[in-house]
């Protein structure tokens, strides 16, 4: 998950819900001072939210974009039901769909997905019945399938774990682990740190359940990406170092995809909270 440095909106943004033929949604929403270049759609990945694009807004803004990053169902303050079907990844791509049915019309509109969202984005893409509606899409610290296998231990431990234990048990032994660990210098403020409290215990444990053992399994559609959507121009990027799937796998999910590459310097898993200046400017690049 990402964890923001600051949960302070910029003067251009608002917290709104959009509603949808698939439901509500909770989201960020940012205009730029003048009439928008596009729009784009910012999808999160597990176990987090909107939020984690908050770094971003503003610099998008700047740049001339309109920029709405979602909840997807299940999460934080979107919500969901305790079924495991909406929260299987063409579902979740399904909504995407609702979502950019509801944008469109604001100018060219680009998807982006973080992480897992970049799966459901590829699902969203894969799903389409007709002309796409995308103007780009960006797969932003995302794999070609299953995470990293050492990650992907850890994530059916808490797949497993959330089977029978309740989300207030999961976060204090969470927080126990990590005592010691890390450079203290680095650790979220007490505001942040409360915010990924109450985000944890938002989630829907079902859609956590069922995102987390597609995140184990996943399949590898990039071949199938690459042949249902050949004209859609397409961004990988990540940061240096990623702990849930290798650069360099990143790198060649890439030339597969005929996408665009870049690698943001001094970023892990998360360059838009680490490098969001850097991001922002790769992404507006690309936008344009």
């Amino acid at each position: 998950m990402s964890t923001p440095q600051s949960l302070k909106l910029p003067g251009c943004a608002r917290s709104l819900r959009l509603a949808t033929p698939r439901g509500e949604f909770a989201a960020l929403w940012s205009d730029p001072a003048g009439e928008p270049l596009g729009t784009a759609l910012l999808v999160p990945g597990f176990t987090g939210s909107k939020e984690d694009f908050i770094a971003l807004l503003e610099p998008l803004a700047k740049s001339g974009y309109r920029v709405v990053a979602v909840d997807q169902r299940g999460q934080y303050q979107s919500g969901g039901p305790d079924d495991p079907a909406p929260y299987a990844v063409a579902q979740l791509g399904a909504d995407v769909r609702a979502l950019g049915a509801l944008l469109a019309g604001g100018g060219p509109l680009h998807l982006l997905g973080h992480s897992f969202g970049g799966q459901v984005a590829r699902e969203a893409v894969l799903g389409a019945d007709g002309p796409l509606p995308w103007a780009s899409l960006t797969l932003l610290s995302t794999g070609p399938a299953a995470i990293e296998p050492s990650e992907a231990a850890r994530t059916k431990l808490l797949v497993d774990a959330l089977q029978t234990m309740d989300l207030e048990s999961i976060w204090q032994i969470l927080q126990q682990m990590e005592e010691g660990s890390g450079d203290p210098a680095k650790r979220p403020s007490a505001e942040v740190s409360r915010f990924l409290h109450e985000r944890w215990l938002a989630n829907v444990p079902q859609a956590l359940i069922t995102t987390g053992g597609h995140l184990i399994s996943g399949p590898d559609r990039v071949d199938e990406l690459a042949a249902a959507a050949p004209a859609l121009p397409k961004l990988v990027l990540s940061g240096v170092r990623d702990y849930a799937w290798p650069v360099e796998e990143q790198s060649r999910m890439a030339q597969r995809l005929g996408a665009g590459r870049v690698v943001v310097e001094d970023a892990g898993h998360s360059p838009n909270v680490e490098q969001p200046a850097a991001t922002a400017a790769a992404l507006a690049r690309f936008w344009a």
